[in-house]
């Protein structure tokens, strides 16, 4: 009987992993070219290499470029009676909150919304008194180093600081892990995945940034131009001819949007009003 000529075994999941991994990468971008490649060949999923090269990113990114900035920041200042700033504290809906006394550039401390909850309980609480301690960060701080510095000394949030130590912004923990793993759901965001117009309490919408503008058009009975940009997201970006960050505005064709969700990559979710017919003007 002749003797039959087996195929050879076909090569396991971690031995061509492993071959992959021993073409030693010259540099950063032949790096990021093996990981593609190893996203074409089945060894990586999508999830798991944006995960990679936003873990990449973050020794890239520093906190300027993320910050909320000074302008758009929630703050609380502490000369202001209870009844007065506790209105703020649920209509924004953040856990912690910057303490100012009169000035933004003097910060005196963290507030956590949670330690609201007991002047409810009968209580009498003098804010300074419940404050957290600040952390400062120079807008140059590395975004890995940050991330590092939060989970040593279990801090959430930091207030960054520019050159002259006045305050430039401040930056979240989630801000930070958003570069890494993308945008973080929470209980005020999207229910469902086909939900991208959403009504807030206040009158206002929660709006996906890829929302097709004739979606948006034919919702709000609006007429966006969509010969620049096929989504919201695009617009926006287009209007102001970079990715904005958080916080920031534009106002087109009567509507004034806001940034809620971005990266260094991509608006995620805008917060929309329709303005008066005199609103572009006086925006």
């Amino acid at each position: 009987m002749d003797d039959a000529i087996s195929p050879p075994p076909k090569a396991s999941l971690l031995e061509r992993l492993s071959a992959l991994i021993m073409r030693k990468p010259e540099d950063r971008g032949q790096l990021i070219e093996l990981l593609h490649s190893a996203r074409e060949r089945d060894l990586l999923d999508a999830e798991a290499l944006a995960m990679i090269e936003g873990v990449m990113q973050t020794s890239e990114l520093s906190a300027r470029d993320i910050m909320v900035p000074r302008a758009q920041m929630d703050v609380i200042d502490i000369n202001d009676p209870l009844d007065k700033f506790m209105a703020s504290v649920i209509a924004t809906a953040h856990s912690r909150f910057p303490v100012i006394d009169k000035n933004r550039d003097e910060v005196i401390g963290i507030l956590l919304a949670k330690d609201l909850l007991r002047i409810y309980a009968g209580e009498e609480l003098k804010i300074r008194e419940i404050l957290r301690p600040v952390v400062f960060i120079p807008e140059s701080k590395r975004l890995n180093d940050l991330l590092r510095q939060f989970r040593a000394n279990r801090n959430h949030i930091a207030i960054v600081v520019d050159e002259y130590g006045g305050v430039a912004g401040l930056v979240t923990i989630e801000d930070v892990l958003e570069q890494i793993v993308g945008e973080i759901d929470d209980e005020f965001d999207f229910d469902e995945a086909e939900d991208n117009i959403l009504a807030d309490r206040d009158g206002r919408h929660r709006v996906r940034a890829l929302t097709e503008i004739s979606d948006f058009n034919e919702h709000f009975g609006a007429t966006l131009p969509n010969d620049e940009a096929d989504t919201i997201g695009g617009l926006v970006i287009h209007r102001f001819g970079r990715v904005p960050k958080r916080g920031e505005v534009a106002v087109i064709s009567g509507f004034k949007f806001q940034v809620l969700r971005a990266d260094s990559r991509q608006v995620h979710i805008l917060r929309v009003e329709r303005l008066p017919e005199d609103g572009e003007a006086h925006a």
